[in-house]
């Protein structure tokens, strides 16, 4: 489990942070559209909730907004950060890259049958 994924209690599913982003998305979607359904309902208890219903959807769409910033530039550093490396050390990333094949290519050949 890499750090963007969680488990959760449901059948050992794995929330990742881009599923996290997308079900968020759909629930403002879902807001927004509720509220646009009793925008014509009337009462101090209603005008109350949607009041309150719209600020929290601000509040969450800014945060979705700010955490998707905040990823993107971590990325964008790790490609630059990853880039300077690899022109700064071309051949210890030939050998690692040497090294990381053969072992993938010794795996994927294997038939899986114990020997005996």
């Amino acid at each position: 489990m890499n750090a963007r994924e969680w488990m959760t209690g449901t059948q050992g599913e794995r929330v990742t942070a881009d599923k996290l982003m997308t079900d968020l998305r759909v629930l403002g979607n879902d807001m927004e559209l509720l509220l646009k359904a009793t925008a014509g309902q009337t009462g101090q208890q209603v005008e109350e909730v949607r009041r309150k219903a719209e600020t929290s959807l601000k509040a969450a769409q800014a945060r979705v907004a700010d955490l998707q910033h905040a990823a993107l530039a971590k990325a964008r550093a790790a490609g630059r950060e990853t880039d300077r490396y690899v022109h700064a050390n071309p051949w210890q990333v030939m050998a690692i890259s040497a090294v990381v094949g053969l072992a993938l290519g010794i795996l994927l050949t294997r038939d899986g049958t114990p020997e005996a």
